[in-house]
C-alpha cells in the first residue's frame, strides 16, 4: 500500500533558505525517501521590485 502524499507549501522558496530546503525535502532527507510529496513553491512579489 503506498503512501498518501503529503503536500508542502514553500513561502519564500526563490531565497537562499528556501533552495536549501526544497532540495532536502525534494531528496527523502527530511520526510523519508519513501515518502511521495507535492512542493507548492510560493512567492509574495516584492512591491518595490514591480515598481521598477
Amino acid at each position: 500500500m503506498s503512501k498518501k502524499p503529503v503536500r508542502v507549501a514553500v513561502t519564500g522558496a526563490a531565497g537562499q533558505i528556501g533552495y536549501a530546503l526544497l532540495f532536502r525535502i525534494a531528496s527523502g532527507e527530511m520526510l523519508g525517501k519513501d515518502q511521495p510529496v507535492i512542493l507548492q513553491l510560493l512567492e509574495i512579489p516584492d512591491e518595490k521590485a514591480q515598481k521598477a
